[in-house]
């Protein structure tokens, strides 16, 4: 692939199934909704540059604004948030030589605090007019706020999200749990976590799926349908098979579930991912 010299960030080789997943939940549920819904919107929280190359390799990857793009049946309105000017200017250019007939939003700045802006932006449904909205939520770390999807979630929405808590949880277990640091407070959107995990009395090594399971809760409080850990997908590192993240769905049908099914059988190799 020619980068046409534009910045094209490194990632490890994991990415590669997290793209691959994203790739075929994207065509279903673009594919499965359209005749479903007047207007289907995809929203990206942490859009990138568009591009990706795995570390060490010429292997490029496109990342899931590109792929949202290049779907069978596309989304009828695209919005993309990205704090860093530079990889959101490189967006800008990658998107307007794949697909310049689409209709895209980008935004500038951290989502969680422009919210209101990616909030405008999602077309106003009405009694004729159904809107459904598809959201990726894919941030570096567990540094994400659970208000902003709360926020969203005050339209009609479907959320992909990808819990980074692998590697941040093990190495800042302590800081976390006995600590004073917010971040999981934010992440979560409450304050009763710790009393939880205490109260669990199981292993450390446990944290990681706890932290998913109460995200999960946290989910279910806006009204959406549970999301046990056998309906996510753990992903680890290609070189020495570490948990990093899961990446789950969230939504209130249980369509959207049918599909997330097919991506995971699908996607998935017949080893059990979930010891």
């Amino acid at each position: 692939m020619d980068d046409h010299g534009l910045i094209t960030p490194e990632l490890g080789a994991w990415a590669e199934t997290k793209y691959r997943l994203l790739a075929l939940y994207d065509e279903l549920f673009s594919t499965g909704m359209k005749n479903k819904w007047d207007q289907r919107v995809y929203i990206d929280l942490y859009a990138g540059a568009g591009y990706s190359r795995i570390l060490g390799t010429n292997k490029y990857l496109k990342g899931s604004p590109v792929i949202a793009l290049t779907v069978t049946d596309p989304f009828d309105k695209y919005i993309f948030c990205e704090e860093r000017e530079d990889l959101l200017d490189a967006l800008k250019k990658r998107v307007q030589r794949i697909a310049p007939q689409a209709n895209v939003a980008h935004i500038h700045g951290n989502c969680d605090i422009e919210i209101e802006r990616i909030c405008k932006e999602i077309p106003k449904a009405s009694s004729t007019k159904k809107v459904l909205s598809l959201c990726l939520v894919d941030p570096f770390d567990f540094g994400l706020k659970f208000e902003t999807l709360r926020r969203l979630s005050t339209a009609f929405i479907d959320f992909v999200v990808l819990l980074a808590i692998g590697m941040d949880a093990n190495r800042n277990y302590e800081h976390y749990v006995e600590g004073n640091s917010t971040k999981i407070d934010d992440a979560l959107g409450n304050t009763k976590w710790r009393e939880r995990w205490k109260a669990v009395g199981v292993r450390r090594s446990d944290f990681r799926a706890f932290l998913a399971d109460e995200f999960c809760r946290s989910m279910e409080s806006l009204g959406y349908l549970k999301t046990p850990l056998d309906r996510m997908k753990l992903v680890r590192s290609v070189e020495k098979n570490l948990r990093l993240y899961y990446l789950a769905l969230f939504s209130r049908s249980e369509t959207a579930f049918d599909f997330w099914d097919d991506v995971l059988k699908y996607s998935t190799d017949q080893k059990n991912l979930w010891d």
